[in-house]
């Protein structure tokens, strides 16, 4: 699969995934405003009722007492006023005199219809008489109850009670907490366990007695202290699926992530296969033609020749032993079975034997190698096998990728870093290394592209080796880089104690 379309699906699959969450967070938003809307409403709705309920019940008591008071004196006050409803008994049964049974019927028929007429006539002005009467009485009981004081009119359990009532007729059955004031802000009453509203829960305010001056007025807030737990529970049916769609999003683009490693690691896996069939392939070639010559008896041989021979295939030998070793070696590293013999050693003593063998190969091809032991004390806990191979490697690497246009130039410089550490750097002026594989050039069979440069053999072990051997030895390495002008690899190491 080409690298373009395993990044498409990743754009495809996060987008997806992201634009799902987006709905579910747009739905659970919407879900947790409507809820608060309706609540409100059913809060504001059962404050009204509770104010309404309040003033029944006031205006009912004085209704009460003063009827219980003064009800003799305005019934005996205001019955003489009241029209009579007594009819004489001649208006319903007129006399019969000399008249016929039939005239009688019908003389009788019209008194009576005459009379119902009457009698429903004076019931309506004795209603609205009574009506009148009632209303003044209920003015008078209003307007003497807001004579007095707010503080003397409210009745905390009623209002209580009332709020409880009005509240549970709406379907709010959680505790609420309450405060009354006064219309110039004093505060009257608050509950028992009452504590000030928390962040995210609203407070709702309520007048009292709302028919009288504003002076005689009063509020009620209230809140309810679960309310952003009732408010958001709304959320928690969606938070779930939100949350196993990010799983299912992290899960995805870790599968494809691991697909890619996977892909790169066989591309990596084959490029080794085929670097070490070359690597194996030309000592096997030259020891195999050795050896033919050695058995070809038209061939005339003399001590020299055998000499020769026998150089060439311990020399091919002990360089295909030194390419099984070196994946031997990794192997070991992936298990963490390497054993170090470590010892106090001169580091500036072992850079200066590995560059003086490897000064010998540069000049060869006409190249310099310019070495500066600057390190005043040189001396750290290593192997020396193995430290001695990872500065040959780092040599031999920037030998490998040198540029055939100009000369090979390596400089190799050990100084302190401080009191406690010694460091080496080697640099070269080789093709260099681009930006992107810089970061990759440690990884096991990694092999940066050298373009048209054939020549450049390994298993892209050489490397990895450095790496891991420099971390046995609680050491770092860092790499910087320009493409065309050369890399740099920087060496960090304790010194020994």
């Amino acid at each position: 699969m080409k690298r373009s379309y395993i990044w498409l699906i990743c754009v495809l699959v996060s987008v997806a995934f992201i634009a799902l969450l987006y709905l579910q967070g747009s739905y659970a938003k919407a879900m947790v405003r409507m809820r608060q809307e309706q609540f409100d409403e059913n809060v504001y709705r059962s404050l009204d009722q509770a104010s309404r309920d309040l003033e029944k019940v006031e205006t009912y008591r004085y209704l009460q007492k003063v009827l219980s008071e003064h009800g003799e004196q305005t019934f005996e006050t205001s019955h003489t006023d009241i029209p009579n409803f007594v009819l004489p008994l001649d208006t319903i049964i007129p006399s019969t005199g000399n008249m016929s049974l039939g005239a009688l019927s019908l003389n009788r028929y019209n008194r009576v219809a005459e009379t119902i007429s009457h009698l429903q006539k004076q019931v309506r002005e004795a209603y609205v008489y009574e009506q009148g009467v009632l209303d003044e009485v209920i003015y008078a009981v209003m307007y003497t109850a807001s004579e007095q004081r707010f503080q003397d009119r409210l009745n905390p359990a009623v209002l209580d009670g009332s709020l409880r009532g009005a509240l549970l007729a709406n379907g709010i059955t959680l505790p609420f907490h309450f405060i009354v004031y006064t219309s110039d802000g004093r505060e009257v009453y608050r509950c028992e366990d009452y504590s000030e509203a928390g962040d995210g829960i609203n407070s709702y305010t309520q007048i009292l007695f709302r028919s009288d001056p504003t002076g005689q007025m009063g509020t009620v807030t209230i809140h309810f202290p679960d309310q952003k737990q009732y408010i958001h529970g709304v959320a928690s049916y969606v938070a779930p699926a939100m949350g196993f769609t990010v799983i299912l999003l992290i899960t995805s683009l870790i599968t494809i992530y691991l697909v890619v490693r996977q892909k790169r690691i066989s591309e990596m896996k084959n490029d080794f296969v085929h670097n070490m069939t070359h690597e194996f392939k030309t000592p096997i070639s030259t020891i195999s033609i050795a050896a033919q010559m050695l058995a070809d008896k038209t061939v005339n041989k003399n001590e020299a020749t055998y000499e020769r021979l026998g150089n060439v295939i311990t020399s091919e030998t002990r360089r295909l032993r030194f390419q099984v070793e070196k994946v031997l070696q990794m192997s070991l590293f992936d298990n963490n079975n390497i054993a170090l013999k470590l010892q106090e050693l001169d580091a500036n003593e072992i850079t200066e034997n590995v560059v003086d063998t490897f000064s010998l190969k540069v000049s060869q091809i006409g190249g310099t190698l310019d070495m500066r032991l600057e390190a005043y004390n040189p001396f750290i806990n290593a192997d020396e096998m193995h430290f001695t191979n990872v500065i040959f490697n780092l040599l031999d690497n920037a030998f490998k990728y040198r540029r055939e246009e100009e000369p090979l130039a390596i400089r190799v410089h050990t100084y302190n870093q401080g009191e406690t550490h010694f460091c080496i750097s080697i640099a070269d002026n080789g093709i260099g290394i681009q930006k992107d594989n810089l970061k990759r050039i440690f990884d096991k069979f990694y092999r940066v592209h050298t373009g048209d440069m054939h020549n450049v053999k390994g298993f892209g072990l050489g490397l990895t080796y450095v790496q891991k051997m420099v971390q046995l030895h609680h050491g770092t390495i860092k790499a910087t880089s320009e493409p065309g002008k050369g890399t740099k690899f920087t060496i960090t190491i304790p010194l020994s104690e």
